[in-house]
């Protein structure tokens, strides 16, 4: 959770835990606070960290340690004393340390001297039998009702998403499907795979109904214009294309980078913004393209905006290593991650310098979400966290471990992840 400090310093946290579902099994592991070398606005919190190994069967302890830049490392300890009669574990802490709420699925430690704390919440449920092998993407359905996800097994399926019971196989992509996605009707889904081919499934019965062909390298990420009459998708071939489903053509190259393009993002950008003028009229055939404006997260170094309908550039930002993932949290206030494990906020009205950067760790940041009045984000080590404007603390989802966490998607107050230990975890998040 950030604050404002000092306007030349970036300090965040990183906890990563591991809370057992079966009941108070938690295990937190190191923390570490990072300064960010970037001319920041603000500033978050000192880290607090734990490594805690707290059993059904047995008593146990735990080290506790909270760092801030210049100052002494703090150490203390948590005690796990036994079980309360409803089946929630007796912690305390050591002095210098507070154990807060403690419920089955979570723990809130903070350290008061240093005005920090960490709420670590378990997973509701997990669902392992989905695949086979690594899930590397994952969406939910508007309702709320289906998953789709795709696995290194090959595979790419439609599941339920109360219990993870296999609906429809998605049979036709060649080598490995990289990105799904629901269509706004959640009744359809598109996905773009290692062979270059986009494609469009009818979630009912898994026919493939569409498929687009324009590609020259494997297709990373995709992205749905309003209702979905048009759709986008980028590639390692370097450019980022529109599409038109009804008559499964290509409407043009909204840009061609010379670089891969990893991710992207197309949101509805504030009236004051200039997007350009487009060259020639645009087709009829393109629907919703107006006053949006598409982010390019690129492979080197650059995060881009183009104005979808005109093509033009409207801003070209440089990060500190190649950008992973984008998102709009509004019409002018964007994320965007990189490798070496920096998010950036920007306001694209003025992207000269970051409002923000959050850095928890070196990990590559490899999903970011909108989600209230903040945003979840996950990363390469496992770690799996929400920031919100109005939570004093930073709220980890836990269990993944040091599995890299590759996407997030939620819906209402559900949130889901997938890992590369092929399980996706399901978290309720009841208190936000």
């Amino acid at each position: 959770m950030c604050v404002r400090v000092c306007p030349c310093v970036s300090v965040c946290v990183r906890v990563s835990v591991s809370v057992c579902p079966c009941v108070p099994c938690v295990r937190v592991s190191r923390v570490r606070v990072s300064v960010c070398p970037c001319p920041c606005v603000r500033v978050s919190h000192p880290a607090l960290t734990a490594a805690v190994s707290v059993c059904r069967r047995d008593e146990g302890e735990a080290w506790l340690s909270c760092r801030s830049p210049g100052k002494p490392t703090l150490y203390g300890s948590v005690t796990r004393r036994g079980l309360s009669t409803e089946g929630v574990p007796d912690i305390t802490a050591s002095e210098g340390f507070v154990v807060g709420e403690v419920t089955k699925k979570s723990i809130l430690i903070s350290c008061p001297h240093e005005n920090v704390s960490t709420k670590f919440l378990a997973p509701y449920t997990t669902f392992g039998r989905i695949h086979q092998k690594s899930i590397t993407c994952l969406d939910i359905s508007s309702g709320g009702g289906l998953g789709v996800s795709t696995s290194t097994d090959g595979t790419m399926k439609i599941w339920q998403a109360a219990n993870g019971e296999i609906r429809r196989l998605l049979e036709g992509h060649v080598y490995d499907v990289n990105c799904c996605r629901f269509f706004p009707s959640g009744l359809v889904v598109l996905s773009g795979g290692m062979d270059a081919q986009l494609k469009i499934w009818s979630a009912e019965d898994a026919s493939c109904v569409v498929t687009f062909k324009g590609h020259k390298g494997g297709i990373l990420d995709t992205a749905i214009v309003d209702r979905g009459r048009n759709v986008l998708s980028c590639s390692r071939d370097g450019t980022a294309r529109l599409w038109d489903c009804g008559k499964s053509a290509c409407l043009g190259v909204i840009a061609d980078c010379g670089s891969p393009i990893n991710g992207i993002a197309v949101g509805a950008a504030e009236s004051s913004i200039n997007l350009g003028t487009p060259e020639t009229a645009p087709s009829e055939r393109e629907i919703g393209t107006e006053g949006k404006m598409l982010l390019l997260a690129r492979e080197d170094k650059r995060l881009q905006g183009v104005g979808l309908q005109s093509r033009q550039p409207v801003f070209l930002f440089v990060g500190s290593d190649a950008f992973n993932c984008c998102t709009f949290l509004s019409s002018t206030y964007i994320l965007a991650g990189t490798q070496d494990g920096n998010i950036y906020q920007l306001d694209v009205r003025n992207t000269n310098a970051p409002i923000q950067v959050i850095h928890r760790s070196g990990a590559p940041v490899l999903s970011l979400l909108p989600y209230q009045d903040g945003f979840i984000a996950s990363q390469g080590d496992g770690t799996c966290f929400i920031i919100q404007q109005d939570l004093d603390y930073v709220l980890d989802l836990t269990e993944a471990d040091c599995d890299p966490v590759y996407k997030v998607a939620s819906w209402e107050k559900q949130i889901y992840t997938c890992c590369r230990d092929g399980i996706v975890r399901r978290y309720q998040l009841s208190d936000l």
